[in-house]
């Protein structure tokens, strides 16, 4: 079975509170990755796309306000902010540049992963939204996703998709019949700071029409918008 665990990136150089956090997600079905510098969060989200983002202010080569300023021009992958700084100020600046929500240090585990679980819940939707969704590509053509199990069934055929073929699907159906721009594609689909080519978008756009369309040349589903991008246009009986 394919990996459906929600991904949480920690950012803190507490390393043994880190140790902490990272046990409890786990052993709460999370995947987690972790960095405990900025520069460090840097390198890891160019191919690491978290669906939660615990952030420390004071970080050993600079401020965690700055990360998440950074973040916001490029993804909106919600950002819980997790720190001893516990004036108002600092808090309402973390929510106002930003974050999702703040929670002062020392805190207990249990309210933390209270805390990561309502902000997940209020950006991706219940478990139970986390179910099969099925839509016309086309005039003989149900395709039914299983986000959960992260699988694709075209009629009764299931598709072969890569990861980020899903994570890309997926995404573009989450935001149809609206035009998207390819930067807008690569920065929430491969992750903040990639250095993924447009080519790079095109090709994965080409593989999906092939496994999708009726005819991929002349695609009705997943279609170019000439000097923006892509959009997916669900498919209407007129």
């Amino acid at each position: 079975m394919m990996d459906c665990k929600r991904k949480v990136m920690i950012i803190d150089d507490d390393k043994d509170l880190v140790l902490l956090v990272q046990d409890l997600l786990e052993d709460n079905g999370y995947e987690v990755n972790v960095a405990h510098s900025i520069d460090d969060a840097y390198e890891k989200l160019t191919n690491y796309k978290p669906d939660v983002i615990l952030l420390d202010i004071n970080l050993p080569d600079g401020l965690g306000f700055e990360l998440c300023e950074e973040l916001r021009r490029v993804s909106q992958v919600p950002v819980l902010f997790a720190s001893a700084r516990t004036s108002e100020d600092d808090k309402v600046k973390g929510l106002d540049i930003g974050g999702d929500d703040y929670i002062a240090k020392p805190f207990s585990l249990k309210e933390l992963l209270s805390r990561i679980n309502s902000v997940l819940r209020r950006t991706y939707g219940s478990k139970k939204q986390m179910g099969q969704i099925k839509v016309a590509a086309g005039s003989d053509i149900m395709l039914t996703i299983d986000r959960a199990c992260r699988t694709v069934k075209r009629n009764d055929a299931l598709l072969c998709l890569s990861p980020k073929e899903f994570d890309l699907l997926l995404y573009m159906l989450e935001h149809h019949d609206v035009a998207l721009t390819k930067e807008q594609i690569i920065n929430d689909v491969w992750g903040a700071f990639c250095e993924v080519e447009q080519t790079t978008l095109a090709v994965h756009i080409r593989w999906l029409r092939e496994k999708i369309e009726e005819n991929p040349s002349k695609p009705s589903f997943l279609k170019t918008v000439w000097g923006v991008g892509y959009m997916c246009e669900l498919w209407k009986n007129d």
